[in-house]
């Protein structure tokens, strides 16, 4: 249904496109009576909407009510340009009230609060103050909203909350009194056109020659672990290495919140459960890898690793089970000694002496990423594990760096050179960009 831009008392009436403007008699609010929106949301109720599947139903219903309430108080031959007035009901009924007209801005990628005075968006890679201020009762209303469809809470015995929303994006929460005294909010978007290799290409992120090579290492088995800091795009390229799998193979995802985008049919996505009311039912990012190991895949993937579930992975890696994951790196060589130490945490009785040479064997590819000064995310380097220890440092060598700005091609080989043997690719020639 064709939104119109100037409704009557007594009926809704196109206007043509080419009609001039026409001058209201009666300018609408900027800001729309509580109890219209109240009596919007009781219309949609009962005609049981779903103002998340049906936006449709949602601005009909709106239409209803202005007609009845606010323009049959009104001379009948009057014009009324609610057009501002209906986009608002909407946005407080279906979206993020004063707070959806940032999610509809393609170009933002973040926004968050730290007070509901002070609202933030980081567009391009830079972050800036919006105009948008929020009362304490519409932040809190707009967290619910949110968490709706989730099936995830917040509150004082769980002030910590991660959440998918319906359009991709992921929250995040935290509430006092582990904040001083306002709701800490963060909402990233999934804003980066890419969702293959190829695309990273075409938006600068990666070479041509790169993303070849990228690409074969993945159709090879090759184990790839993706690093870079917040925001330097790690589940966008992982999602993009991970849509090169061919299609013939069964891929397992274990993720906090799901966030990994997929293009194939044998695809299992699991994501973590908090705990519930009772003090029970949780489910953490290890035992999804377990779970994953019997469920037959030709590929684990583990969103992110940040704590034990790194040794979970590693032992899986380890004994065959081809994968990749994401982790919080400043290099690639800072990546290969986070991943030596975190597994540390799954206990006292998990060594260097054990962990070390494991990862050696088990990371095959550390592909590292990072946002620059002009908030363009590029991958700055893959460097290959060989495999080697030696005094306790695990052996690395580039395969891609940055010379002069650019990702250039290094000297180093990745490990397994039979898999891509296996798989009939020329290596040499891959590397050479032939």
């Amino acid at each position: 249904m064709s939104m119109p831009s100037f409704v009557t008392a007594r009926r809704r009436d196109r206007v043509p496109a080419e009609s001039p403007p026409v001058v209201p008699v009666q300018q609408a609010t900027s800001s729309v009576d509580p109890l219209i929106v109240d009596r919007v949301r009781a219309l949609v109720r009962d005609r049981g909407t779903d103002p998340l599947v049906d936006p449709r139903a949602v601005r009909a219903a709106i239409l209803d009510v202005l007609d009845e309430v606010v323009l049959a108080e009104s001379d009948g031959d009057a014009l009324v340009d609610v057009e501002s007035w209906v986009q608002e009901i909407h946005d407080s009924v279906a979206g993020y009230g004063p707070l959806q007209r940032l999610f509809d801005d393609p170009d933002i990628e973040e926004v968050w609060w730290n007070e509901p005075n002070r609202v933030f968006c980081a567009k391009r890679g830079r972050s800036e103050l919006t105009t948008v201020v929020l009362t304490e009762t519409q932040a809190h209303d707009v967290v619910e909203r949110m968490l709706r469809t989730s099936g995830r809470r917040v509150d004082v015995s769980q002030p910590f909350v991660d959440a998918l929303l319906p359009d991709g994006s992921r929250l995040h929460v935290v509430i006092p009194d582990v904040t001083r005294r306002h709701w800490a909010v963060n909402v990233r978007r999934h804003v980066l056109p890419a969702t293959r290799l190829d695309d990273l290409v075409e938006i600068g992120t990666l070479t041509t020659a790169a993303a070849r090579f990228l690409s074969a290492a993945v159709v090879a088995g090759l184990n790839i672990v993706v690093a870079g800091g917040t925001q330097a795009g790690k589940t966008t390229l992982l999602s993009c290495l991970l849509n090169a799998v061919p299609a013939h193979e069964r891929v397992v995802t274990c993720e906090e919140v799901f966030e990994v985008r997929l293009d194939r049919p044998d695809w299992v996505a699991m994501q973590t459960r908090q705990v519930g009311l009772e003090g029970t039912g949780e489910i953490s990012l290890r035992r999804l890898v377990i779970e994953a190991l019997r469920m037959r895949p030709h590929r684990l993937i583990v969103g992110e690793v940040r704590q034990a579930e790194a040794l979970d992975l590693l032992v899986a890696l380890n004994s065959g089970m081809p994968g990749m994951t994401s982790l919080h790196a400043n290099s690639a060589r800072d990546a290969v000694t986070k991943l030596c130490v975190l597994p540390m945490l799954a206990g006292e009785n998990v060594t260097a002496a054990y962990i070390v040479p494991t990862v050696a064997s088990a990371v095959d590819l550390v592909v590292h990423a990072a946002t620059g000064a002009d908030g363009r995310r590029r991958v700055r380097e893959i460097v290959a594990v060989s495999g080697r220890v030696e005094d306790g440092i695990i052996e690395t060598t580039d395969i891609f760096t940055v010379r002069d700005g650019e990702l250039m091609r290094a000297s180093g080989f990745p490990p397994h050179v039979e898999r891509f043997e296996a798989h009939g690719i020329d290596l040499r020639r891959v590397l050479s960009g032939r």
